[in-house]
């Protein structure tokens, strides 16, 4: 949620921010500055959470990152410079890297296998259940004055809320058989599987403690730095890599991202006067990608926005402009059933031994490639005939379906 949220609501202060920094309105390269910085942020933060999620636990990784994003959130509610927000992004950035790339590990490591699926799509969903709260409170901050400090302000109780709840949720299970914490490991399995036999508590440990016992002798004496090398240099690992962080920039070159974060923009050029306002199983998972790509591409075919929208300013919704809104829908729809809910599962793909630093080469992909998106937009709009913009990320969508 704490990704879904800044995600969303950044939308709707780029529309409302008007002169609430420098006392100028900013121009189109300040806008992307102020989008990109958090995904830069975001990119240094997944390293620095891959780096210490081994020594120190999952958990403390994802209170960092909460504390990070706290305090990033006030200081963007309290900037008055274009350098102050800056700033407070980046912060924001460090904090939503670190929860994103810890959180689906964590997951993957706490979830029993049956379930293990639908908590990693529920993970998607309250990303995108951010979103839409965003959305909500980007609407009803739209008319106050310097509402969309209080929108980015807001920001921080997600992560509030994520850190009382923590103290509630148990330690990876794998992170404590690898430091031979085995007393603890019995009790978080047994809140884990629902009181367990103790013939069935055995098997589980011992299933566990093989795996572990195999990391364990792999990492014997390396380093993290090692660690990251035989991510690359052993092939099963570096087939893994390849193919996980493959498909997550395919899905954020996708475009998703140019209408999350621009998205009360391109409503508010083209008319609208209030512009805020078991499937995922891995046999499953091959089809719902490919349909998904292919249906976002012929989404995005019909969102042209003419250049010369890029004047207006409210002079009403006509029809071409619920052409757009319609075609925004359905990309969103079937990216959400498709790319969107499965790109996070691939951290399935690594073994224990190296999964923390896979994981955070996922999230590095995912946070690179976001930076690349939210840095050109703006400027390939009015580069380009804006209908080109969004066939080039048509044309993407359909190299990931090929």
């Amino acid at each position: 949620m704490l990704f879904g949220y800044d995600t969303g609501i950044i939308s709707a202060v780029l529309v409302y921010i008007h002169e609430g920094l420098n006392t100028r309105t900013l121009a189109s390269n300040e806008k992307e500055l102020i989008t990109l910085l958090c995904s830069g942020g975001a990119f240094f933060g997944a390293i620095m959470a891959g780096l210490t999620a081994d020594k120190h636990g999952r958990k403390a990784a994802i209170y960092f990152g909460c504390v990070l994003f706290i305090v990033g959130a006030v200081l963007q509610g309290a900037a008055y410079t274009t350098v102050q927000m800056a700033v407070s992004r980046v912060i924001v950035g460090f904090g939503v890297g670190s929860a994103a790339m810890v959180v689906p590990l964590y997951i993957a490591e706490v979830a029993p296998a049956k379930a293990r699926g639908r908590l990693i799509g529920l993970n998607n969903m309250s990303i995108t259940g951010g979103q839409v709260i965003s959305y909500a409170i980007g609407a009803a901050f739209a008319n106050a004055n310097h509402g969309w400090r209080f929108m980015v302000g807001l920001g921080a109780l997600p992560a509030i809320i994520l850190a009382a709840l923590m103290p509630f949720c148990p330690e990876s299970p794998r992170h404590l058989v690898y430091n031979n914490r085995k007393e603890k490991t019995e009790a978080v399995l047994r809140r884990i599987y629902g009181h367990p036999s103790d013939n069935q508590l055995a098997s589980i440990l011992a299933s566990i403690s093989a795996a572990c016992d195999e990391a364990r002798e792999i990492n014997e004496g390396a380093t993290r730095w090692t660690k990251i090398k035989q991510l690359h240099t052993v092939p099963s690992n570096l087939r893994a890599l390849i193919s996980a962080c493959g498909l997550m920039v395919i899905s954020q070159l996708s475009g998703f991202n140019t209408l999350m974060y621009y998205s009360s923009t391109l409503f508010a050029l083209v008319g609208f006067d209030n512009p805020t306002g078991g499937w995922n199983r891995r046999r499953r998972n091959e089809p719902h990608y490919d349909l998904g790509q292919h249906d976002d591409s012929v989404a995005f075919q019909f969102i042209p926005v003419d250049i010369d929208t890029l004047e207006l300013k409210g002079n009403g919704v006509s029809p071409p402009a619920i052409v757009v809104l319609v075609f925004i829908i359905w990309f969103v729809v079937f990216y959400g059933v498709s790319v969107g809910n499965t790109e996070w599962m691939n951290t399935d793909f690594f073994p224990l031994e190296v999964r923390a630093m896979g994981t955070m080469w996922l999230t590095c992909s995912n946070c690179g490639s976001n930076v690349i998106v939210s840095s050109t937009f703006l400027s390939m709009m009015k580069a380009m005939i804006p209908s080109e913009a969004f066939r080039f990320y048509a044309a993407i969508c359909e190299i990931g379906y090929i």
